[in-house]
């Protein structure tokens, strides 16, 4: 397991099985977009946005209709940017109109509240669209969290499994990697981030049933993973 080495100045969080439950991803998010999807696409395919994703969807299918297309990623699980950004407009579609409410763990917002207060930067890196993770921090039974957040990343910079797209953020951010604390629940994730240089964490949530890995720290909350990398809010809030 690699050891904390100094107080980190930014935390890059994952959001599902981090800050958010996987069973709200999955048992409310995913299902809802797998039922209006169809609607958006044949209701709304000159609506520039959703056009483009759709010739994008031609362009990585050739000759598959778009929503036939779109089922087979969903049962896939793929993290592909037409369907993630599809999703993010049916899910803005849900928030609006008050049908979604985002859920997220007890400990987040108050931690991130404190982290916040203390200086840290903070920052979202999710396969959701930034779209979609704006939606989510935007709509949560706590009110709209967003303006804790100072930075989105989602597959614009690359796959989350890949070190490169830690390397992309680091570029265009200007931060230095070891100031940066990534926190997932994904090792995958976790091993791209640390092998770009970065400071990990993995969250284990004991109600997603998350296995800890062997290679990095691993705390099963937000304040867990403050008291190990000397950050405020490891204490509950009053």
């Amino acid at each position: 397991m690699s050891s904390v080495s100094h107080t980190p100045r930014v935390a890059l969080l994952d959001i599902e099985g981090t800050t958010a439950p996987v069973s709200f991803v999955h048992q409310v998010l995913f299902p809802y977009a797998r039922t209006h999807l169809p609607k958006l696409v044949a209701e709304q395919a000159h609506d520039p946005v959703v056009h483009e994703q759709l010739e994008e969807i031609a362009r990585l299918a050739p000759g598959v209709p778009p929503m036939e297309q779109l089922t087979r990623w969903m049962d896939e699980d793929a993290k592909v940017g037409p369907l993630k950004a599809l999703q993010g407009i049916v899910w803005g579609q849900g928030y609006q109109r008050g049908e979604l409410i985002a859920s997220l763990y007890p400990d987040v917002v108050p931690t991130l509240e404190a982290w916040s207060r203390a200086g840290l930067t903070l920052a979202v890196y999710s396969s959701g669209s930034e779209p979609a993770q704006k939606l989510i921090y935007g709509h949560t039974q706590q009110g709209d969290v967003t303006p804790l957040f100072s930075r989105f990343f989602d597959l614009r910079v690359g796959g989350k499994k890949d070190e490169k797209s830690y390397r992309n953020i680091l570029l265009e951010t200007g931060w230095k990697p070891e100031d940066v604390l990534f926190l997932s629940d994904v090792t995958a994730e976790l091993d791209a981030a640390a092998d770009a240089g970065l400071q990990v964490c993995q969250i284990v949530r004991p109600d997603d049933g998350t296995v800890a890995g062997k290679r990095h720290p691993v705390a099963a909350t937000l304040p867990d993973a403050a008291r190990l990398f000397g950050l405020p809010g490891a204490e509950p809030q009053a």
